[in-house]
């Protein structure tokens, strides 16, 4: 049984995200570009967030980055995939050209190469990708993680 998607603010995303996501906190609302969720039987039970990539070189025309996509209880197998999807369909139709998204060396990204993203890079702790000068290393800043992309057409 598949979900319903719906239109969210970004301030229902991220409170979602606070609540069910295993290990990122919530988004800066700086950059976001748009949200959705995953309704099933009127209750929310997924959320996306798409905005401007972190990354300072990845900022370019065109390109965005799914910051957060989170899955709750009472999500249906394959609620990450859908949810994965139509960020990817959303963005595409906003005029997107590429849309990239991170996950932990150590997640598989199933939902991700099920929606079409492909494995483009490693990144590591030590890049100033993921540290910023002044600031404190955000939390599992010094595990690697893997670069998704989609392109489109």
């Amino acid at each position: 049984m598949r979900g319903r998607i719906i239109p969210l603010s970004l301030r229902e995303a991220n409170d979602f995200v606070d609540a069910h996501h295993r290990h990122s906190a919530r988004t800066s609302n700086d950059g976001g570009k748009f949200a959705i969720g995953l309704e099933m039987a009127g209750e929310l039970v997924g959320a996306a967030i798409v905005g401007r990539p972190i990354a300072r070189l990845l900022q370019q025309p065109g390109t965005a980055e799914l910051l957060r996509c989170c899955v709750g209880p009472g999500a249906p197998d394959g609620a990450g995939k859908q949810l994965n999807s139509r960020c990817k369909r959303i963005w595409q139709l906003m005029g997107g050209v590429r849309l990239v998204t991170y996950t932990l060396s150590r997640e598989a990204g199933g939902s991700l190469s099920g929606a079409g993203f492909r494995r483009v890079a490693e990144a590591h702790s030590n890049d100033s990708k993921w540290q910023q000068r002044g600031r404190a290393a955000r939390p599992l800043a010094d595990e690697p993680k893997t670069r998704w992309e989609a392109e489109y057409q």
